[in-house]
């Protein structure tokens, strides 16, 4: 007897924000960020926000702003000389495996050519 399988709609693995400030904004709202506490060497208490990347449910890859082609020559002194700038791309990258969270499915995009890809 076979197995049957709803289809259900697939997303990512690639998305792409406006910016890193709303990339962070809709990571915060999904739960991805959470708060660490430490001591630094004279007894402070610091605490700040972290990404959490890597989970049994989730895996992010930031990849951030893309930037493609450019051109540099090597100089005598074995420094490069940028001959061609490369071209800012729209928007801040990032690779997303997991349950997908609500409002993520906007921000999936199909890359020709992928500049990062999960292995």
């Amino acid at each position: 007897m076979e197995e049957e399988f709803e289809s259900v709609p697939t997303y990512g693995p690639y998305f792409k924000w406006s910016s890193e400030k709303t990339w962070k904004t809709a990571a915060k709202k999904a739960g991805f960020y959470k708060t660490v506490t430490e001591e630094d060497e004279e007894g402070n208490i610091i605490t700040s926000e972290v990404l959490d990347a890597y989970t049994h449910e989730h895996s992010i890859d930031v990849v951030g702003v893309i930037y493609k082609g450019g051109e540099w020559e090597e100089q005598e002194d074995g420094t490069l000389k940028e001959v061609e700038a490369p071209v800012k791309q729209d928007g801040f990258h990032v690779n997303y495996l997991g349950p997908l969270p609500e409002g993520w499915d906007k921000k999936s995009v199909s890359p020709k050519t992928p500049v990062r890809v999960f292995a």
